[in-house]
């Protein structure tokens, strides 16, 4: 038996992975809960002590296998990184499976199922907004690489998937293994809501996506892609000029007069850019003397930019101080967007990393600081903003300076949105994890942001893939891994305001309350349960 549920666990975990984006078939996760809801239905009927905690065990060797198939590429980035969000996020997604277990055997399957959809989507909420956000593996973002499926998103979300996916593995557990197929009544009827629930998303995802054309003005972007090592060269200062020589050598390559914006990497800029003197960078100047050349042109970059706090006056809690002074100073991840009135706006990296560029709940995980690593320029915990910056052009015209992790947050890029922006550009560094699937995951999930908002997105890497989505996913045009190159395209501009820009990740937000009604029910009836005698005497 015990050999039975490894397999059924072990293949669990592989559905979930060979699924997986880039090159995963999506379609398996609507299979890829029913291993583990077979595990789950056998020990709910068994009634030994010893299997308490069976189904978490069973269930995190599941979770651990998908996290470590499909995320282990971190590990090139960080060895420490890698193991503590693989090893942390198949724990929580086994406690969450744990805890619908729980309702399940003392509730009835009905309220189990329940819990299940509404404990899994609330989970994901959560791991959108708390320090420990690592929303990689978000379910709903299983169908980044085939977005002709998920048009819907632009009312729903990615919990919308994520809702989907639990909902039909259920249904069909429920077809296969819980009802006799002879075609009883309940049998058909189940069969009939599986097949509405699956068929209608995918019928009218693909009528979205054949009828759906772009909207709005034709803006022509280029986006570079220097191919500068970040391990043994993007952050040395005897590199610093050549770097910048080559980004704007290769701006030039795609650069006429009716260019309107260039996109340069993250922490293109490879020398600090103190606040004080921001405006004398010899590197954003010769940027500016770029720009000039031609008329309409806006330059968008990523700089490592620091603040400084003479005698730490109005420091923050993110502030460092330098050695044997009294003065302090922020760290940010930044963009700036170069223009001719050389006003430099800045948007400041909101998402940051957790473990890399922001320590957790410092107070408890603060001893883990040394083990911090160097992603774009600088360590350890950065200073960031609540709210995202717009960027705007003389003529109104925003884009969203979207910086690497923020652009797997759909309700954060909302914010842009519902700010002004009309276009979504996305610069990132994702050389850190060399030549494997991370790079072309966090470029497939630019494209659910592209559905969500209908905007259309620039990407820049510094390498990785840069390159243009439309309104409706598609990538338009893109460059290869470690190639430097620069290529430019005509997107499309608009106003536009989808329900998900408007109302956000309104399915979590309900599971969440669900969640709760649910928890609050089973605590309410286990102490009806525990105290009979003085409910009795209170009637």
């Amino acid at each position: 038996m015990r050999k039975k549920f490894l397999f059924l666990s072990i293949l669990s975990g592989l559905l979930f992975s060979v699924a997986w984006p880039s090159m995963g078939f999506p379609i398996l996760l609507f299979w890829s809960f029913i291993p583990l809801l077979i595990i789950e239905e056998e020990f709910s009927k068994a009634e030994r002590r010893n299997n308490r905690f069976s189904v978490f065990a069973y269930s995190y060797l599941a979770f651990f296998i998908w996290n470590i198939l499909t995320t282990w590429w971190v590990y090139f980035a960080s060895p420490f990184g890698a193991a503590a969000a693989i090893i942390c996020n198949a724990l929580f997604m086994a406690l969450v499976f744990h805890f619908y277990h729980l309702v399940k055997k003392h509730k009835g399957v009905t309220w189990g199922y329940l819990s299940l959809i509404s404990f899994w989507v609330t989970f994901e909420l959560f791991h959108l907004n708390w320090d420990l956000s690592w929303p990689w593996l978000t379910l709903g973002n299983g169908f980044a690489s085939f977005p002709k499926l998920v048009q819907w998103y632009e009312y729903t979300g990615v919990l919308g998937g994520t809702l989907w996916i639990i909902l039909i593995n259920l249904l069909l557990f429920h077809l296969l293994f819980k009802l006799e197929r002879n075609f009883t009544p309940v049998f058909k009827q189940t069969l009939l809501a599986m097949g509405i629930c699956l068929a209608v998303p995918i019928v009218f995802s693909l009528i979205r996506y054949y009828s759906y054309e772009d909207e709005g003005e034709d803006i022509k972007i280029a986006v570079v892609q220097p191919n500068i090592d970040p391990y043994s060269e993007k952050f040395s200062a005897s590199t610093a000029k050549y770097q910048i020589d080559k980004i704007l050598e290769l701006s030039e390559s795609v650069t006429d007069s009716a260019t309107r914006f260039i996109l340069a990497p993250e922490t293109a800029v490879p020398s600090s850019v103190w606040d004080k003197n921001i405006q004398q960078n010899i590197y954003l100047r010769q940027m500016k003397t770029f720009v000039e050349q031609y008329p309409d042109l806006t330059y968008i970059t990523g700089i490592s930019y620091y603040k400084f706090y003479e005698g730490g006056k109005n420091e923050t809690v993110t502030a460092r101080k330098f050695a044997n002074a009294d003065d302090s100073y922020d760290a940010f991840n930044t963009a700036v967007q170069i223009d001719r009135a050389y006003e430099l706006p800045l948007h400041h990296k909101s998402k940051l990393v957790p473990g890399v560029e922001k320590m957790p709940y410092p107070a408890i995980f603060g001893f883990l600081e040394k083990f911090a690593i160097d992603l774009g320029g600088t360590s350890g915990t950065l200073a960031s903003l609540k709210h995202p910056t717009v960027f705007f052009t003389d003529d109104s015209l925003g884009v969203a300076p979207i910086i690497c992790y923020e652009s797997i947050y759909g309700e954060y890029v909302a914010k842009y949105v519902n700010s002004g922006a009309n276009l979504l550009f996305i610069i990132t560094n994702d050389g850190w994890w060399g030549n494997t699937p991370g790079y072309k995951q966090h470029m497939q999930y630019a494209r659910l942001r592209a559905i969500e908002f209908r905007k259309s997105v620039a990407r820049s890497a510094n390498t990785g893939i840069s390159g243009f989505i439309n309104q409706r996913g598609d990538i338009l045009d893109k460059t290869e891994w470690w190639q430097p190159d620069a290529r430019n395209h005509v997107l499309k501009a608009n106003e536009k305001f989808t329900f998900y820009a408007k109302m956000g990740d309104l399915i979590g937000k309900i599971s969440m309350f669900v969640s709760l009604m649910i928890v609050l029910k089973v605590v309410m009836d286990g102490m009806k349960s525990r105290f009979p005698q003085k409910e009795l005497e209170n009637e």
